[in-house]
């Protein structure tokens, strides 16, 4: 059977430039969205697959890897984009949206993970990525529930490379340290770079794995 990559809370940026890279390194590619519509011009572009998924419930995301299980087996890789940003004061932030950006960028970074490892660790060998963002390493002010979430990624992580890179499952967390985007002055980082990065860390060796990458353009501080 052929390599394949799930590619989970796809779109038009990041994941797109994601999935025609692997795609151009013969993959077959699945993307999973809680809105599949948006994906239709890049579907028929790479021939890939689109299933509904809203990644921070249970329910879907076990049927998403089932669905899976059926057409392809375990994917080789598994890369988990989706996040959800609120601004705003704490006295100000409405509880049941923060618990709602946290399921998304958190919680369901969790659930992918695990139905993931399950097959991965049956089969013998695998790889998780997540994306992850300035608010990874960096709390800024007014941003508390996106750097919660982050932080929460980056934990997640971390300790599941220590868990499952003894198992031959490679995990990264990319630190994406910047705006993404296309730009003569190069002040924002492209997708396509960004993607050729996930790419490289993908093909390490696993003499040399790494778990984490920070990426950021020549003009971003730090």
């Amino acid at each position: 059977m052929s390599k394949s990559i799930l590619i989970v809370g796809a779109g038009t940026g990041l994941s797109a430039s994601l999935a025609r890279l692997f795609s151009k390194n013969d993959m077959k590619v699945i993307l999973a969205s809680r809105n599949i519509n948006k994906l239709n011009k890049l579907k028929d572009e790479i021939d890939a697959i689109t299933i509904n998924c809203d990644s921070s419930n249970i329910d879907d995301v076990s049927k998403l890897f089932q669905e899976v299980d059926k057409s392809f087996g375990t994917p080789n890789i598994v890369i988990y984009n989706p996040s959800s940003r609120i601004r705003g004061s704490i006295v100000d932030l409405d509880p049941n949206e923060t618990l709602k950006a946290i399921k998304i960028t958190t919680f369901g970074a969790f659930l992918v993970a695990q139905q993931a490892t399950k097959r991965m660790l049956k089969r013998g060998s695998g790889a998780i990525f997540f994306t992850g963002a300035s608010a990874s390493i960096k709390g800024f002010a007014n941003s508390s529930v996106f750097a919660m979430g982050k932080f929460g990624l980056r934990g997640l992580a971390q300790s599941l490379a220590r868990e499952l890179h003894p198992r031959n499952i490679h995990i990264g967390h990319f630190v994406i340290d910047g705006g993404i985007g296309i730009n003569h002055g190069q002040t924002l980082l492209h997708p396509d770079h960004i993607a050729q990065s996930y790419l490289e860390f993908y093909n390490h060796d696993r003499s040399s794995w790494s778990w984490e990458l920070e990426l950021r353009p020549w003009t971003e501080t730090f």
